[in-house]
């Protein structure tokens, strides 16, 4: 870590250098357009696809884009949907960002329900905004896409809700250090910002100079005075535990980049690790010290005895929301707790503010792999896919959720949609190097279908296997669209629409019988064609309606290798749900008190 924090200093001398040298008049590099600057720093980031809606006030720097060697731009059949992807790729391509282009008002509103669900759930993408020019900001003629009563400025309102930072670009002086304030805090917190790219700003020049010094990318040093007490107090606390210690792992050792120095702790201490639903796919669900998901009271309960009964629980990035923690039922003490965070810690009732886990864990770990031998005498039950032995042909949700789970490769990346889906697919393990994407926090149905669209193209970036969705047929029908850019781009995933007559979900939450709750059935297997496989060349779409016909698709070599798009109607019980989202709706129903 060291050899980080040393990096982050040169980097910050050299960042000094250049501002004394631009002060001299030195500066003797090429001039480029502030579009052309910000595409370069998108691209040092690892960014290969744009997405986004062509607007007037966006168009100038659409140019840019689509003339731009190694960034695609993607283009997408909504600003909503558009936002989804920006999510989806940067949650598979960790180091990079989602990157959405929208325009004025219409566009960046269209999108807003997007950026906040990556905001709530720590997602890094970057919102562009093509807003109109200077001169129109300073004189607000009644321009369309404005609300016609002079705030220009009424949209970038909107975006500080649902951003870290904002860069508001006003002046080619500043506009290289804005853009790299902004696309440096997008990484190091880990949430989406804005931009505001004035139609004539996108094409003014100025010095690349600064392009030749890398965007700091490290979160600032952990105090070393004060981690080594963290340190030491967490060490003690190891010790009174006698060994008797299991790690929680969470969606924010994902988020902050976490993984390497999670799994090296795992392996070096040999303590039991479970996961909360958020941090599914944060560790390998075939690590023989893996138990399964922690989800309080929904957990199985194997589960649930082996980490409450716990004497240490060191919980890792944890985000405790209702659906991520069993509706708050966590039956862990305070007093047995310690929680390690993005950036700070927490030692039973003592914050540490500015103490990150990234930093800190590698040297924990140095300190407790000698009490490994102890850790590997507690038991850890297997966590494994059984499938019920039922004598009917009713696909019923307890057997197709582990029989899904046998037909998952490694690498595979596995998209589930909020209800059925993100609640089935917890009860059973993924294979090695798979990724694990839900929106368990935000929740907004629909998302999964434009995220998948850009965890796809991630996936090709990131050499991954197959792109799977799962997502009901209610869901499916809010962003449909994207199935038709996800077949313009030649990609391949495979798509098991849950066809359960309506919204599953909300009948176990409320209204199980009520109209509302009930959907209009469309003709699943005709869809492609309409969004754009005129001649079937690019696609296939199934429908199966029993357990034999399932089993027989999912066995076929051809289907399996996924080498067009295809979309398979999966037959499905009205009111069937899976175990966890029985449990998740009673305890909700009992909190949100539908009834007197």
């Amino acid at each position: 870590m060291f050899g980080a924090t040393e990096k982050a200093l040169e980097a910050e001398m050299n960042r000094l250098k250049l501002a004394v040298k631009t002060l001299q008049g030195e500066d003797k590099s090429e001039e480029i357009y502030i579009g052309s600057y910000l595409l370069a720093r998108l691209e040092e980031l690892g960014v290969t696809s744009m997405f986004g809606v062509p607007g007037d006030f966006n168009l100038g720097f659409l140019d840019l884009v689509e003339d731009h060697p190694t960034i695609d731009w993607v283009g997408n059949c909504n600003e909503l949907n558009a936002s989804y992807a920006a999510d989806g790729y940067a949650r598979v391509k960790h180091g990079s960002v989602g990157v959405l282009l929208t325009t004025f008002g219409v566009g960046e509103l269209s999108a807003m329900n997007g950026m906040a669900g990556a905001f709530s759930e720590m997602v890094p993408m970057v919102h562009i905004a093509g807003v109109p020019s200077l001169r129109q900001q300073a004189t607000k003629p009644m321009l369309h896409h404005t609300l016609g009563d002079g705030r220009y400025d009424a949209y970038t309102k909107a975006a500080e809700q649902f951003t870290y930072s904002q860069a508001i670009l006003t002046s080619a002086i500043s506009a290289a250090a804005e853009i790299d304030r902004v696309l440096s805090d997008c990484v190091v917190k880990g949430r989406p910002v804005y931009i505001t790219l004035p139609t004539d700003l996108a094409y003014a020049k100025i010095s690349s100079e600064r392009l030749k010094i890398p965007l700091p990318r490290l979160p600032s040093p952990n105090d070393p005075d004060v981690e080594a007490f963290v340190i030491d107090e967490i060490v003690k606390q190891v010790e009174e535990a006698d060994g008797d210690v299991v790690v929680v792992a969470d969606a924010c050792a994902i988020r902050h980049d976490a993984i390497d120095e999670l799994k090296d702790l795992l392996h070096k201490t040999g303590y039991p690790v479970y996961c909360a639903p958020m941090g599914k796919s944060a560790v390998d669900e075939t690590y023989e010290r893996y138990g399964g998901i922690y989800v309080g009271s929904i957990s199985r309960p194997e589960i649930k005895e082996k980490v409450e009964s716990a004497k240490l629980i060191i919980s890792i990035g944890s985000l405790k929301s209702d659906f991520n923690s069993g509706n708050f039922t966590y039956s862990i003490p305070t007093t047995r707790t310690i929680e390690l965070h993005s950036h700070w810690t927490k030692i039973k009732y003592a914050d540490f503010p500015e103490i990150g886990m990234k930093q800190l864990l590698p040297k924990l770990t140095a300190r407790l792999e000698g009490g490994k031998a102890k850790a590997l005498q507690l038991q850890v039950p297997r966590f494994e896919a059984h499938v019920p032995h039922e004598t009917d042909e009713i696909i019923s949700q307890a057997w197709f959720w582990p029989t899904m789970s046998k037909f998952f490769k490694p690498k595979d990346v596995i998209v589930a949609e909020t209800g059925t889906s993100s609640f089935g697919i917890l009860d059973v393990p993924l294979p090695k190097d798979s990724v694990f994407l839900a929106q368990i926090l935000w929740g907004s149905i629909g998302w999964t279908v434009g995220s998948t669209l850009g965890a796809a193209l991630a996936a090709k970036d990131c050499n991954m296997n197959r792109t799977i969705l799962f997502v009901g047929d209610g869901s499916l029908q809010l962003t449909v669209q994207e199935l038709s850019t996800m077949l313009r781009k030649g990609l391949k995933p495979l798509i098991f629409v849950l066809n359960n007559s309506g919204y599953t979900i909300e009948r176990y939450l409320h209204g199980k019988e009520r109209k509302y709750n009930d959907i209009m059935n469309w003709k699943w297997t005709g869809l492609l064609e309409v969004l754009g496989d005129l001649d079937g060349t690019l696609s296939k779409s199934y429908t199966v309606n029993n357990k034999t016909e399932l089993t027989e698709l999912l066995e076929n070599p051809k289907f399996a290798a996924a080498e067009v798009l295809q979309l398979v109607e999966v037959m499905m019980p009205k009111l069937d749900a899976p175990r966890a989202l029985q449990v998740q709706a009673e305890l909700s129903g009992k909190t949100n008190q539908y009834t007197l």
